[in-house]
């Protein structure tokens, strides 16, 4: 299990299921609504703060255990 991060959400796609979270160095990092920590509809708003954690797949790196601040 990797560290918790934090970053700030780019944008998010309710509609579509999936945004970007800027990471604090400035890069951006792909969240799917699956691997939002929330109940009821999963979905982020475009500036809230997240705690996440970074999992590396055949397309590279994307969020996960994403949990709002």
């Amino acid at each position: 299990m990797s560290d918790k991060l934090e970053g700030t959400v780019k944008w998010f796609d309710s509609r579509k299921g999936y945004g970007f979270i800027e990471k604090e160095d400035g890069s951006d990092i792909f969240c799917h609504f699956s691997v939002i920590n929330i109940e009821g509809y999963k979905t982020l708003k475009d500036g809230q703060k997240v705690e996440f954690e970074i999992e590396a797949n055949d397309k590279g790196e994307r969020a996960t255990n994403v949990t709002p601040l």
